[in-house]
């Protein structure tokens, strides 16, 4: 048996985080580790109803209710899929945590990391990935990913400076223990040696 464990993974849009969700189910399931994949925002009937306002290209938002409604998408996810999933035993693997409102509304939007810290413990009471992939990769590069395959949301849409904002955040929290930072310019079998690697060191903490 394999002690709960809750992974997430994070990275500005285009660094390719959602193409490696596969392989770690994957690899979860030859060890026999069950996990519960969900997404940020989003997630639940609510979340993804939120996410669905959040994204939209007609919505028009002031900072402050951006950073907010992030958050109550992100407690309705908490109450409904992760705690449950946590307290039995389960595996959560999440595209996207706090860790993006930090990075998204915090070094994109300029709203200040102390007032996002207000809001993380109110939601959060302590609760913290164990482990975090952050998906690294210059925003050109992730830029002209998106640009072959679909159309873009209305964060995708900002502009390269945003974007170039974004990755610092994320950067500048990646000092903590629990990250690991995958350089996601490199082909795919590097990359999903990296997060096997890392997976494994999950298991083995167990």
């Amino acid at each position: 048996m394999h002690p709960a464990r809750f992974i997430t993974l994070e990275g500005i849009d285009g660094a390719g985080k959602s193409s490696h969700l596969e392989f770690i189910r994957q690899w979860l399931q030859a060890r026999d580790i069950s996990a519960v994949f969900t997404r940020e925002p989003g997630g639940t009937p609510l979340g993804e109803a939120l996410r669905g306002l959040l994204l939209s290209v007609e919505t028009e938002a002031s900072l402050d209710t951006e950073t907010l409604l992030m958050f109550a998408a992100r407690q309705e996810h908490l109450d409904r899929v992760i705690r449950p999933a946590l307290a039995a035993g389960q595996w959560v693997v999440s595209d996207r945590f706090t860790d993006a409102t930090f990075a998204y509304q915090g070094g994109g939007r300029g709203v200040p990391d102390s007032r996002i810290a207000v809001l993380e413990q109110w939601v959060q009471q302590g609760l913290q990935p164990d482990l975090t992939l952050l998906f690294d990769v210059a925003p050109d590069v992730a830029a002209a990913r998106m640009a072959t395959h679909r159309t873009l949301d209305r964060f995708e849409r900002e502009q390269a400076a945003f974007h170039a904002r974004v990755r610092d955040a994320y950067l500048a929290r990646a000092t903590a223990p629990r990250f690991a930072v995958i350089d996601s310019g490199r082909d795919f079998d590097a990359i999903r040696a990296d997060i096997a690697s890392r997976l494994q060191r999950l298991v083995e903490q167990a």
